[in-house]
């Protein structure tokens, strides 16, 4: 892989970090229980939307990783194919 391709995936990889840092990724019920529990003084859903994140990330995390194994292993090699100058009939 060139150094180009290598700092483009990188950079996409720190943007995506930050672009995930500003999204919540909580459902209507979920986020209206939170925020009363929050208004009444209790800490239950403080670091609720890091573990969403965490466990969103999860599965990317694991396709990612079997892509590049697969990428990895089936990627095509170099070989030298020695072809005769023989004509072939197909007939």
């Amino acid at each position: 892989m060139n150094p180009t391709k290598t700092y483009l995936s990188i950079i996409c990889i720190i943007a995506l970090v930050f672009v995930s840092s500003s999204t919540f990724a909580q459902c209507s019920m979920c986020q209206a229980t939170i925020e009363s529990n929050l208004e009444a003084g209790g800490h239950a859903g403080s670091g609720l939307n890091s573990g969403i994140m965490y466990l969103l990330a999860a599965p990317y995390l694991l396709v990612l990783g079997i892509g590049f194994l697969w990428y990895k292993k089936y990627r095509k090699k170099e070989v030298a194919m020695d072809m005769s100058s023989d004509k072939i009939n197909l007939n």
